[in-house]
């Protein structure tokens, strides 16, 4: 008999109706019948669907586009759109459901649902909504977000080197001539709709940035997949280059500020999804721990009785629930119109930094068995770093929070 049949092997409860035992303080309760019976409903897609191909697809560093469709299947992709939107709660125990899973597919849906469809939503014109985001909820068109870019990244506010020309002629009437170039842009290798924000180049305009939505395959914008991440591999990051790209004035997102506040409201609200996923991640991180210690066998007894393990445990669950409990209450005060930027740069702050202790004392946990990929601890273990920097580093997120609670800002210029 091979030694790996021997082995534990650490795993998740894929049961859609089993409550989670990562929510010590039962969350999930604050959910209506109808989100808990949605949520199943994911759950079970999650289990039967995505769990098993995942390993594979990271490992091969590729999206398995075939998920697409059962994303679709479950009409959640508008939820946050419809008149009145799903609660934030609820949509925040979505993200986590899909992260404790895979944080790769969570961000393909995040940058999707989030970014792109957020940012037509929220800087488009009605026209403009009603034209793009039917078809993007039932993700008949997949979207990316176009925003960081390979000098800017933190500073992308002040440093934006792309740009954006407006130009008119007989023939075209008003367009846009797009140049520059945009980096680690999720889903950009696949998406319909690429949503790029430029500054624009007309003196009065004072440094205007304006988003500008890209159809996929337009002349002049050249996609090229970032190889080689050891986190969230299964995203399908790209640079953009942007070489004298045309879009037509009716594609300009015309319905906001016009400036780059437009592209911060879209993140604000962005970063607060951003916290579920490091939730979601660190749910599974315990679960898997958890999993592990009860199965393997030290000294003849299993781990899980030995206190230096149970402490281990402890600690993860403790960070668990306090990120669990700041990531509720944060989207509680979006629903009822109290969110700042301000409680969601500290609800993902706080929230990754606890996920990146959370995935390390389990990857400690099941020791030199947590590096395989095969036991699940490992993939959670990569991708939080990746989680831990996008939506935000954690010292811009702090940089948000002080000067809230000071007065002072403390921004370099």
């Amino acid at each position: 008999m091979p030694l790996r049949s021997t082995l534990p092997v650490p795993t998740l409860d894929l049961d859609p109706d089993a409550p989670h035992v990562a929510d010590f303080y039962r969350y999930g309760d604050l959910l209506s019948d109808d989100e808990s019976a949605a949520l199943r409903r994911l759950r079970a897609f999650l289990a039967t669907e995505v769990a098993p191909v995942v390993e594979q697809a990271w490992d091969a560093a590729e999206f398995p586009m075939q998920l697409v469709k059962g994303f679709a299947g479950l009409d959640l992709a508008g939820a946050a759109y419809t008149d009145p939107p799903a609660s934030r709660v609820f949509l925040g125990f979505l993200h986590a459901e899909i992260a404790r899973i895979d944080p790769s597919v969570n961000s393909f849906y995040g940058v999707h649902t989030g970014l792109a469809m957020g940012s037509i939503h929220a800087c488009g014109t009605p026209e403009q909504r009603e034209r793009w985001l039917p078809a993007m909820a039932r993700m008949e068109q997949i979207g990316a977000f176009g925003l960081t870019e390979p000098h800017g990244g933190s500073d992308v506010a002040g440093g934006m080197e792309t740009t954006a020309q407006r130009v008119t002629s007989r023939a075209n009437g008003d367009e846009w001539i797009l140049d520059g170039e945009k980096r680690w842009i999720g889903n950009a290798t696949f998406a319909d709709l690429v949503v790029i924000w430029a500054k624009d180049t007309d003196p009065d305009a004072d440094g205007a940035v304006r988003g500008f939505v890209v159809p996929g395959g337009t002349p002049g914008m050249t996609v090229e997949k970032i190889e080689g991440k050891q986190a969230l591999r299964i995203v399908q990051n790209a640079d953009i280059v942007l070489d004298q790209v045309r879009v037509p004035e009716s594609h300009r997102l015309s319905g906001g500020r016009g400036t780059f506040a437009d592209a911060g409201a879209v993140l604000q609200r962005t970063r607060a999804n951003a916290c579920w996923g490091a939730v979601g991640t660190q749910m599974a991180a315990y679960e898997l721990a958890l999993s592990y210690a009860t199965q393997r066998e030290q000294f003849g007894r299993p781990i899980a009785g030995f206190q230096m393990m149970q402490d281990l445990l402890v600690t993860m669950l403790g960070n668990v629930t306090a990120s669990l409990g700041m990531a509720v209450r944060c989207a509680q005060l979006i629903d009822d119109g109290h969110g700042s930027d301000a409680h969601s740069a500290l609800a993902k702050e706080f929230c990754a930094s606890r996920m990146r202790e959370t995935v390390s004392l389990s990857r400690q946990l099941v020791g030199g068995n947590g590096i395989v990929l095969s036991n699940g601890i490992a993939r959670y273990f990569a991708d939080a770093e990746a989680l831990f920097s996008f939506e935000g580093t954690r010292e811009m997120n702090t940089l948000i929070v002080g000067k809230a609670v000071t007065g002072h800002s403390a921004f370099v210029r």
